[in-house]
């Protein structure tokens, strides 16, 4: 290697390095000694531009539908930076590229068209804010990525935007502690696989995703982003409500999310927190409410997890050594298999959920053991026993063993067959005299004998299409 050449990697070494340390967590600044980059300000840092750039389509090269139409760009070009653009009710012709800080109002109803071609609408800067604006008219083409509206700079707020007829809707790249707020996101109506993702974050941080309404896009998704916060959203008829890769403590808090295929999935994660959501009817092939891959240290906490194929499906999770993954007063109600763990090693402590109407309360995969798992104080609509002392916990342990369970465990396409006469009689001889030695899924030492109170009352979906 050149000494010129090594010199210019070094240089972009250190300029990724320190651009790591541009934006602190504010959250965790007072308990961190000071250091590098520790009084930054992350409105006048610089990103790094490691993604694709965008590149906007002229518009004269848009659909001919909207090249009678006023540019959008002509009102911004000769708004002052750091003022206030109010957009007068009507039709504008995208794309729009504002650069510069500023607050972009809609007045009525203002129509932002791209034209069907390319990305609509991009902010590259810090400090702005777009509101009360409809944009449509993205262009169809996943390579070149094309969105309503693209992301790339810190602390700005999207609010109440209603984004149609766009393959990706709004795609945050590289940027932190943006606000994104109250807004509805639909993608275009081609089948489910081709569609673009509702919301993505692509090494994105600390980032408010508030009150949304994601309905008919592809997915939600969180890569390399840490410490985003996903609350009060509606995801339905999509594939991933939230797909969390390489994203390390996130919280999603308050979400509803009805008939999509996954509903969290947390993929190479260590840390964060999924409480008082609902997710329901995440059906089909691959239908699962919380997935985990290799991920560790995670708490789920007082869920609604109904009518699912799955309620939890987990493979080598908990990842780390010495790590846990924590469910905690979650309802996990007629769903076809409440726990599935697959390849299990054990550290998954299960306190204080309600177990009921499930095919299956546990599915124990990879030959792993049901004690390594800690049980306690759970509720079983299956337990045999009772509470002669009315302290409302079981007299004795509960304890779920797969008899007959273990021919579709062992041979997934048997499991068309659950429930059948056939099975169900295989299943009563095999416990009556066993011809092979029961395997232990589950052991709960105190079942709760009365199903606890629920703190998260299930609602059916309202305003939403």
């Amino acid at each position: 290697m050149s000494r010129r050449r090594a010199l210019l990697l070094a240089l972009g070494f250190a300029s990724l390095a320190g651009a790591s340390q541009i934006v602190p967590s504010p959250e965790n600044a007072a308990d961190k000694p000071a250091g590098l980059g520790s009084s930054a300000d992350f409105s006048t840092a610089p990103r790094v531009n490691v993604d694709k750039p965008v590149e906007l389509i002229p518009l004269y090269l848009r659909d001919k539908r909207i090249h009678g139409l006023k540019p959008l760009q002509e009102l911004i070009d000769k708004a002052p930076a750091g003022g206030e653009l109010k957009v007068p009710a009507g039709n504008y012709a995208g794309p729009v590229h504002l650069k510069k800080p500023l607050a972009i109002i809609g007045e009525g109803k203002v129509v932002i068209d791209g034209g069907d071609k390319g990305t609509v609408f991009v902010i590259e800067t810090n400090s702005a804010i777009l509101r009360n604006v409809t944009i449509t008219g993205s262009g169809p083409s996943h390579d070149s990525d094309d969105g309503c509206l693209n992301v790339r700079g810190h602390g700005n707020t999207i609010e109440n935007v209603t984004i149609d007829d766009c393959l990706f809707g709004i795609d945050l790249k590289q940027s932190d502690q943006n606000v994104v707020r109250g807004n509805r996101i639909r993608s275009k109506d081609v089948e489910l696989g081709v569609r673009g993702d509702g919301l993505r974050l692509w090494y994105s941080n600390r980032n408010l995703i508030e009150n949304n309404e994601i309905v008919d896009t592809r997915d939600m998704v969180a890569w390399y982003s840490h410490n985003n916060n996903f609350r009060g959203n509606v995801g339905r008829r999509s594939r991933y409500s939230i797909h969390f890769m390489f994203a390390n403590n996130n919280i999603v808090e308050n979400n509803k999310f009805y008939d999509n295929a996954v509903g969290v999935y947390f993929m190479y994660m260590e840390g964060g927190v999924a409480r008082n959501n609902l997710i329901s009817h995440a059906t089909g092939a691959t239908g699962m409410a919380f997935g985990f891959k290799e991920s560790s240290d995670i708490l789920i906490e007082n869920n609604e997890i109904i009518y699912c194929g799955v309620g939890v499906g987990s493979d080598l999770s908990p990842f780390q050594p010495d790590t846990t993954i924590r469910f905690k007063g979650n309802r996990f109600a007629y769903n076809g298999i409440a726990v599935q763990l697959t390849s299990e090693l054990g550290g998954n402590i299960s306190t204080d959920n309600v177990f009921e109407g499930n095919l299956t309360d546990i599915f124990q995969a990879g030959r792993g053991k049901g004690d390594q798992n800690k049980w306690s104080g759970n509720y079983f609509d299956s337990y045999q026993g009772f509470d002669r002392d009315n302290d409302g916990m079981g007299d004795k342990p509960h304890e779920h063993f797969a008899y007959a369970d273990q021919i579709w465990m062992e041979i997934p396409d048997a499991r068309f067959f659950k429930s059948s006469p056939v099975m169900e009689l295989l299943d009563f001889l095999e416990r009556l005299a066993p011809f092979s030695s029961p395997e232990l899924q589950l052991r709960d030492e105190k079942p709760r004998f009365n199903k606890p109170p629920r703190a998260l009352s299930v609602t059916s979906p309202s305003g939403t299409s």
